[in-house]
């Protein structure tokens, strides 16, 4: 990527894994939170890295940056995180460059989410690169490059149905609950997390299953009575957990800890009771699964689950990766342009030092020297000239290196290669 000018470093890569080949234990593992991922960016920072953006969701965790050599992210995301190295390596997938460029854009289209046509990673990674920008490890080609996979991820929702009804995890665990509860309406739904999967699995079910039994419980009751104005719903303090749950007959758990927030010794209910765990890494303890009359299902289990409405979106993927091909084209377009740019702008310095000269001279020959009307002019003949220059190396037929080195072999121009 030297030769691009965008950054120190000769590669760019991405460097994760992800549900294809990691289970859930796995993956919480390298799970990374907003404390970690702020730490992980300050240190690459330090390290000289200029330019890195890190995501971690519930199906993912990957760094897609600028490095000599691979392990230098892999390093960083394994000293950031609870992972090994040696796990990593069992799990993972390194790609280089255009490789990389691709493998972002079928992330954030939802052509790779567990859920074929799931969007939501594209707020995560508008949030990494924000991110990465504020601590000033964020350069122009990530910038341009999370831009232009924002706009085919737009294209693809409004010119394909790929996205069609609701595709979420969130989504799924409301169509399990249908699928396998019967008289949904008049259970008593517990839901435990109100972030981001807790706030879109409420609405999910208040849309899908008209139930008017939906208590929320969140460590923070505030984020939990926001949500729970919103749609007209009960709230209780955390230290009702216990006490709500022998009243539930569903639990979902969607609080995002690094550790269990729901084992056994919180459980004392004879009815049967049904626990959805959306939450990586997994905050149901598994020996939850001991006691009699209970129910488990994590978040891999939901993230299988198929049904018509996900079949059908699988035709609307060649025209998916037909838009996604024209973004990648017009991305590594303006990439090519980032190649010859400082010879253009040395150029345009050049011939402005020679309009410069030539100014000064004409000012001190010709009596009644105009020198700003001389100086439109020149300026306007300039810009044509690199205009016409920078026209020329776009030209597919053109043999760029060659034309730069004769530009600045005519012109004399000597570039910083540092």
């Amino acid at each position: 990527m030297k030769d691009y000018h965008i950054s120190k470093h000769n590669s760019f890569y991405t460097i994760g894994l992800n549900y294809k080949k990691a289970d859930e234990e796995v993956r919480g593992k390298f799970s990374l939170d907003e404390i970690a991922i702020n730490s992980l960016l300050n240190k690459a920072k330090e390290l000289g890295i200029d330019g890195l953006l890190a995501t971690s969701t519930c199906n993912r965790t990957e760094l897609h940056g600028f490095a000599q050599h691979p392990y230098q992210l892999i390093k960083l995301l394994c000293d950031h995180s609870n992972g090994t190295v040696e796990e990593f390596q069992d799990v993972a997938y390194v790609y280089k460059n255009n490789e990389a460029i691709g493998h972002l854009f079928r992330v954030g289209t939802g052509l790779d989410s567990q859920i074929l046509g799931d969007f939501e990673i594209i707020s995560q990674l508008k949030q990494s690169f924000n991110r990465s920008k504020k601590i000033g490890i964020g350069n122009p080609f990530l910038e341009r490059l999370c831009n232009a996979v924002i706009q085919a991820s737009k294209r693809i929702k409004n010119e394909t149905e790929i996205s069609s009804g609701a595709t979420s995890v969130a989504f799924a665990s409301v169509q399990y609950i249908m699928r396998n509860v019967s008289d949904i309406t008049n259970k008593n739904i517990l839901l435990f997390g109100t972030g981001k999967i807790g706030r879109n699995t409420c609405e999910n079910l208040i849309k899908h299953t008209k139930n008017p039994h939906i208590t929320l419980i969140n460590r923070t009751k505030e984020k939990a009575e926001k949500v729970a104005g919103k749609f007209n719903l009960d709230v209780k303090d955390y230290g009702d957990l216990q006490a709500e749950i022998r009243k539930s007959d569903i639990l979902v758990v969607a609080t995002g800890a690094l550790k269990p927030t729901v084992t056994k010794d919180l459980i004392h209910t004879k009815k049967p009771l049904l626990i959805l765990d959306l939450s990586v890494p997994k905050n149901v303890h598994e020996n939850v699964m001991d006691l009699d009359n209970i129910t488990v299902i994590y978040l891999d289990q939901l993230s299988q689950m198929t049904d018509e409405t996900l079949e059908r979106r699988k035709q609307f993927i060649p025209a998916a990766e037909a838009i996604i091909e024209e973004a990648k084209f017009d991305f590594t377009q303006w990439l090519e342009t980032r190649k010859f740019a400082p010879v253009i702008k040395a150029l345009k310095m050049k011939l402005n030092t020679m309009k410069v000269e030539e100014l000064d001279y004409q000012s001190k020959k010709t009596v009644d020297f105009d020198a700003s009307h001389a100086e439109i002019i020149s300026d306007r003949i300039i810009q044509k000239i690199t205009k016409q220059f920078a026209n020329h190396l776009k030209d597919d037929n053109v043999d760029s290196d060659s034309s730069l080195e004769l530009i600045q072999k005519v012109f004399q121009i000597e570039l910083d290669h540092k």
